[in-house]
């Protein structure tokens, strides 16, 4: 064999060697399984939501009615990653750092929680709560305003980042479009009703919607321009705004539709035959009266969905109450002191908070879920089930009573 030829076989047997290395490593390749990237782990994370606090930033701030009593803050992660969706109704959870009140306020501030609802529809770019400003009540104008909502409207604004929790809740709408849907808000109460409608136009726009809207007078008339323009725009939607102190220049038929209060009556009137899914939420006096009225009208207890805002007590008829302990003992482990319950407060946390024991709270309703507390022995009743999820062994304290003699970690 000449030098060429010799040449010419190494150079062929080397190619073909080298052809074999490389069908050899990509036969390994697709019969290994594929193995996810470590950092897929968090996006497929925060898909679902997100752990603990994470940081929002103020985008954009919007008054929704004349007085300027009700403004809307829009909300972008700071963090810039992917917002998750969210259940129409649902809520966010927030950690303030507000000013004391009283003679040391200017001298120290002091963390809360509060939660307020969505109020609009799942948008990748932003989230939006709408927040009333909460004066002191007419009848002891010597009491604070609400301590949450002036600061919001005082000290947050475009560029002002807050702690905020994952969305969460248990009021959300239905989806399936077969069953006509009645949203029902009062006052502030309106904001999770904006979000179940206007999921429901873009998702559903052939669904049927009735939206109630309960409040004094245009004054405090909140989105009214976006419903008058969504109503137009979808004739499935049937808009009906009552008005309960309509002022001399607002009309009936152009400001509003009814007077008086969103009642049983009024949508026995305004409602057509049939089954229809019922969501409500607004201030307590109406939860306490509408919601009874409409178990009693004959809507079944599945087809009834409502949301207090605050510790309001929403009792239906023919609901077996509960049983409750009168006397026991609390044992408070960390505080180290054993009280006797007799029944005489709200909630264990009403309780704690008068006989001088420090628990951290926050929405006092059982949604933010600050006051959750370790429960060593004996067992906690509710008169609805919280919106936060209790975990396992521990209980809420803000809207718990003992149903046994206790002894909580606190």
């Amino acid at each position: 064999m000449t030098a060429p030829q010799l040449l010419a076989w190494i150079s062929a047997a080397l190619l073909l060697q080298l052809a074999a290395g490389i069908a050899w490593t990509l036969w390994r390749r697709a019969a290994t399984p594929a193995v996810a990237e470590p950092a897929a782990a968090p996006l497929a994370k925060r898909d679902a939501g997100w752990n603990g606090w994470r940081e929002f930033r103020v985008v954009r701030r919007e008054y929704e009615d004349p007085a300027q009593t009700q403004c809307s803050f829009y909300l972008q992660p700071v963090d810039a990653q992917s917002l998750p969706p969210f259940k129409p109704g649902q809520f966010l959870t927030f950690s303030l750092d507000v000013m004391a009140q009283g003679n040391d306020a200017a001298a120290s501030t002091r963390p809360i929680t509060r939660c307020y609802s969505l109020s609009d529809r799942p948008d990748p770019a932003h989230y939006r709560v709408t927040i009333k400003r909460v004066p002191p009540p007419v009848d002891h104008p010597e009491f604070d305003p609400g301590l949450s909502s002036n600061h919001f409207h005082d000290h947050v604004q475009v560029g002002s980042v807050l702690r905020v929790k994952a969305p969460s809740g248990h009021f959300y709408i239905d989806p399936d479009p077969g069953v006509p849907a009645v949203l029902i808000g009062g006052g502030i109460g309106v904001t999770p009703m904006m979000s179940m409608l206007r999921w429901c136009l873009a998702r559903q726009p052939q669904r049927t919607l009735h939206f109630y809207y309960g409040l004094r007078n245009s004054r405090e008339h909140a989105f009214k321009a976006q419903l008058e323009e969504l109503a137009t725009a979808h004739p499935s939607l049937r808009l009906n705004v009552v008005y309960s102190r309509p002022e001399t220049t607002d009309e009936a038929g152009r400001d509003y539709q009814h007077h008086g209060h969103v009642a049983v009556e009024l949508l026995r009137r305004t409602l057509p035959h049939g089954r229809h899914q019922f969501y409500v939420c607004g201030p307590p006096a109406m939860m306490q009266t509408l919601v009874p009225a409409l178990a009693e009208w004959g809507v079944p207890v599945a087809d009834l969905h409502y949301e207090a805002f605050g510790p309001a007590s929403v009792k239906l008829p023919g609901a077996a109450p509960a049983e409750a302990a009168t006397k026991v003992d609390v044992q408070f482990r960390r505080s180290g002191r054993t009280l006797q319950w007799d029944g005489s407060d709200g909630s264990l946390l009403d309780f704690a908070e008068r006989h001088g024991i420090a628990v951290e709270s926050g929405c006092h309703s059982g949604g933010c879920g600050s006051c959750e507390t370790r429960l060593l022995e004996g067992s906690v009743r509710y008169e609805h089930a919280p919106d936060h999820d209790v975990a396992a062994g521990h209980c809420l304290l803000c809207v718990g009573q003992p149903a046994t003699a206790l002894v909580l970690e606190a």
